[in-house]
């Protein structure tokens, strides 16, 4: 896979990183994928780019290869072919994220992004840092529930047993299922799993990696395999974890806003406020300063929802069109010299 895309993305110090839970912070090192320092001002990381698709690599090949999950990877590339994109497609990579409105700290998941933070502590001298994940959640009348809780435990190949409400589904379908399911390439959870202070509530792996990045389980979060891999071995017992919905994300780098936005996990009882809340957000952004902004263009933003950064303020600069050159011999050129025409009266008179 070709791909024109910043240096700090390149994933060559990837193994050394996740192995041994540290990243270098000497200005010119690489960091893995998804893995960023915090800005010093603005809420911005990463960056948007392209890559060319080789041989007979599907769309979402390219997403788990490059720290994306599914609707992103769809939303970025509506025209593309999920199965059979074609070698030598061209393929965005939606890697830049406004950071979530909520505290630096620990684990935080936003439901609406199917996105989770994680911001480690950071050791005397080293660059403080953010890493970021696609993840799946749960699925309409499962979900995933909102909140701060914290991790409490966790599992290296876990055992499985199916909730009393699967199983007798599964009954009533003619396909028993077992009261546990063990370790293995069968099992849902994966290799590895963190456990929430919410009873049954977990953030694990998964056996099926195509799913990451939709709206498809039965409350828990899922990750790729190699991510909660590295976030098991990092993140210790007791790691505070805060759950959002934030659908509408408002962001500075240098002197432009951004904004962001996404379909909300769950249907919400407080639907106006909801709505409005991008707005306060703006305000909150640009404080007593508001400028001009196009709020039509934020509408429009809202309604698409398709997660894409979309700078609202300075507002583009208006397109000068070029005055039109009237071609030799043109209709002009007839009018003005034509015998009789208007030239040849202004002379006469």
């Amino acid at each position: 896979m070709s791909a024109s895309r910043p240096l700090w993305l390149a994933p060559l110090a990837l193994g050394i990183a996740l192995a041994s839970g540290s990243l270098l912070a000497d200005e010119g090192s690489e960091w893995p994928l998804g893995h960023y320092p915090l800005p010093e001002d603005g809420n911005i990381v990463g960056e948007r780019y392209t890559v060319e698709v080789e041989g007979d690599e599907t769309l979402l090949d390219i997403a788990r290869a490059h720290n994306v999950g599914y609707e992103e990877i769809r939303a970025a590339n509506p025209e593309v072919s999920i199965w059979i994109p074609g070698d030598g497609t061209e393929v965005v990579i939606p890697a830049k994220h406004i950071l979530p409105d909520a505290p630096r700290e620990g684990l935080v998941v936003n439901l609406a992004e199917l996105r989770l933070y994680y911001y480690p502590p950071s050791a005397n001298g080293e660059t403080p840092r953010v890493e970021t994940y696609p993840i799946g959640i749960g699925r309409e009348g499962f979900n995933t529930p909102l909140g701060t809780t914290e991790t409490t435990m966790r599992l290296e190949d876990p055992a499985w047993y199916p909730p009393r409400s699967m199983r007798e589904e599964a009954a009533e379908r003619g396909e028993p299922a077992p009261a546990v399911v063990p370790p293995g390439p069968d099992n849902p959870l994966g290799r590895h799993a963190i456990l929430l202070d919410i009873p049954g509530y977990l953030i694990h792996g998964t056996n099926m990696p195509d799913g990451i990045g939709m709206r498809a389980s039965r409350g828990c979060i899922r990750m790729y395999p190699e991510d909660i891999e590295h976030l098991y071995g990092n993140i210790p017992n007791g790691t505070a974890v805060n759950i959002i919905d934030d659908h509408f994300k408002v962001g500075w780098e240098e002197d432009t806003l951004y904004v962001q936005a996404f379909a909300p996990a769950e249907q919400r009882d407080d639907a106006l406020t909801h709505l409005l809340a991008p707005f306060d957000n703006l305000h909150q952004a640009l404080g007593d300063d508001l400028p001009d902004i196009d709020y039509g263009q934020v509408r429009e933003i809202m309604e698409s929802a398709n997660g894409e950064l979309v700078a609202v303020y300075p507002p583009p600069a208006p397109v000068e069109e070029e005055p039109e050159v009237p071609e030799p011999g043109g209709f002009y050129r007839y009018v003005l010299d034509a015998p009789g025409g208007i030239y040849q009266e202004l002379v006469a008179g």
